[in-house]
């Protein structure tokens, strides 16, 4: 990619892909949600039918104005080449100088739009794929099984690098899988009125945090950006590790809110006698939950934004579906990691004192979760600023705009997305 090509990006695609994706969690926690509570659960289940019926045939209509790229073999395949190919050589000596590396520009042709990944000094055990030997002909179609271009042999080192990385999102959503649940619980004991004849419903208490995100976003790309840039002369303002890391913060400072705010709960139910009546509702706003919203919602403009864009930015060019599934599948570990968390709390704690009781969350001690859920986040963002600190980006071969395919400049990862840290 050029440096022109990356520093004319007027906005980020992710930044608005999540503001699209705010935008239909708010209409359907204000809308299907009221309808739900206030009408019947047929139209708030047929709305959001019609809804997808409505996004299947814009998604047909708008098919064919879309640039398809043809498939170019699975990459999953060429990294296990790779890897069979460095054990087939694992008694090879590396050469001293990398040039002498297999190379094949015609035949990475379709892997490398943006430019070739360059040779890099980690993990030198797989650079033995590269390795041409005495019965290896250059000038021949290689078998791929037993002969790997240092492109192909980057992919996997550019993937095992991020692994660490990718690691962090699945412990943060291992820790906060299941707050929003237990915060609907908290809301309704507490007062929800907003004037005599009406009160919000607890599930749409999200609503502060999916605004919070959208507000955050476009302040984040319209203000703090431009700002940033110039003091980083950074394209986005900041690096992607720089806003994961911030993100991470934030989601530390909303569990502990979240553990001082349930504290305050119980002591307004004990002064009231209320702890034994799961039922009663406790002379307490339900306002009291909006700023651990509003800072996870915060958090996601940060952490789940700029994980998606790590992803992409830093796995190579013809895996970067690959990258997008890495991040989905960081959901569900985290979220399946998060149930066990949640059984094994529930099944340690006892009987008597249990900290998250099923039926009277008064007598629980669900500010306890919250601090174990702090500690649990705080561990990750130290492993993080570890794994950050020691991260190399991708060697990206950078194609000059006066003359694409034949002048190139090296970059070391200086004009990606990401950065140093």
């Amino acid at each position: 990619m050029t440096k022109k090509g990356v520093a004319s990006r007027k906005w980020n695609l992710f930044n608005w892909y999540f503001l699209f994706m705010g935008l239909a969690s708010l209409s359907a926690l204000i809308v299907v949600v009221y309808i739900q509570e206030n009408m019947s659960w047929g139209w708030g289940l047929g709305i959001p039918t019609i809804a997808m019926l409505v996004s299947i045939i814009v998604f047909v209509l708008g098919a064919p104005l879309y640039k398809h790229v043809k498939p170019g073999g699975s990459p999953l395949v060429r990294l296990a080449q790779v890897i069979v190919a460095a054990i087939k050589k694992r008694k090879e000596i590396l050469p001293n100088d990398s040039e002498l590396l297999y190379q094949n520009k015609e035949l990475d042709a379709a892997l490398t739009m943006e430019g070739r990944l360059l040779h890099s000094h980690q993990y030198k055990w797989l650079d033995k794929a590269a390795i041409i030997t005495e019965a290896s002909d250059p000038n021949a179609t290689p078998n791929l099984w037993k002969l790997a271009t240092v492109h192909r042999v980057e992919e996997l080192k550019s993937i095992i690098r991020m692994l660490p990385l990718w690691a962090s999102g699945v412990l943060n959503i291992t820790a906060s899988s299941h707050l929003h649940s237990f915060v609907i619980q908290q809301a309704r004991t507490m007062d929800r009125r907003l004037t005599h004849s009406f009160q919000i419903p607890p599930a749409s208490m999200s609503i502060f945090s999916v605004s919070t995100m959208m507000t955050v976003l476009i302040l984040y790309e319209r203000v703090f950006v431009p700002c940033a840039r110039r003091f980083t002369r950074n394209p986005n303002g900041i690096t992607c590790l720089q806003r994961m890391g911030i993100g991470l913060v934030l989601n530390i400072l909303a569990t502990t809110v979240s553990a001082f705010v349930e504290i305050k709960r119980k002591e307004v139910a004990i002064e009231y006698n209320l702890l034994d009546d799961p039922k009663a509702l406790i002379p307490i706003s339900v306002f009291w939950l909006v700023p651990q919203y509003c800072l996870h919602g915060a958090a996601e403009v940060f952490m789940y934004v700029g994980h998606l864009e790590f992803l992409y930015d830093q796995s190579p060019e013809s895996m970067r579906s690959t990258a997008t599934a890495l991040y989905c599948i960081t959901a569900g570990i985290g979220n399946y990691l998060g149930t066990i968390l949640l059984s094994l709390v529930h099944k340690y704690t006892g009987k008597e004192r249990n900290w998250l009781p099923n039926r009277n969350i008064n007598r629980g001690k669900l500010e306890y979760y919250y601090f174990l859920v702090t500690g649990i986040q705080v561990a990750n963002l130290i492993y993080y600023a570890i794994c950050a600190w020691f991260y190399t980006y991708k060697p990206l071969e950078e194609i000059s705009d006066n003359n694409k395919g034949e002048d190139v400049e090296i970059t070391n990862g200086k004009n990606s997305q990401c950065k140093r840290w």
